[in-house]
């Protein structure tokens, strides 16, 4: 028998669902009742990896940026959404000042760091 992930949304109403049957694979014992899943069970597969790298690089975002291959407000991004997920606030930062030139673009704009106008702005000016 093939083991699934636990779903942790409703596919209908993506509501929380809540486990109510354990059983032992060895002796087949069940246990009813009303279990609840960890806050890492709400996260997504991509959630889920990003923490596992974020963890294996020992919480280094430049090494994270490495193995990703993305810039360092890609990886802010992932983990500022990986926080929320996980039920905490983004406490406001000050934010240094993005310098536009030295990162991809796509980026910035995939993560909707810059408007559309602003990256072709920046791309006119990086002729």
């Amino acid at each position: 028998m093939k083991n699934h992930k636990v779903i942790s949304k409703c596919p209908i109403c993506n509501g929380d669902m809540e486990v109510k049957v354990l059983q032992c694979d060895h002796c087949n014992t069940k246990i009813e009742g009303s279990f609840r899943l960890s806050k890492f069970d709400y996260l997504t597969d991509a959630q889920l990896f990003f923490v596992e790298l974020f963890l294996k690089n020992k919480g280094s975002i430049k090494a994270v940026e490495k193995d990703l291959n993305v810039s360092y407000p890609t990886v802010k991004k992932y983990l500022d959404d990986v926080i929320i997920s996980l039920g905490y606030q983004i406490e406001d930062q000050v934010e240094e000042p993005i310098n536009r030139d030295s990162l991809d673009v796509y980026d910035l704009l995939k993560n909707k760091l810059i408007s559309l106008e602003e990256a072709v702005e920046i791309l006119k000016k990086n002729k």
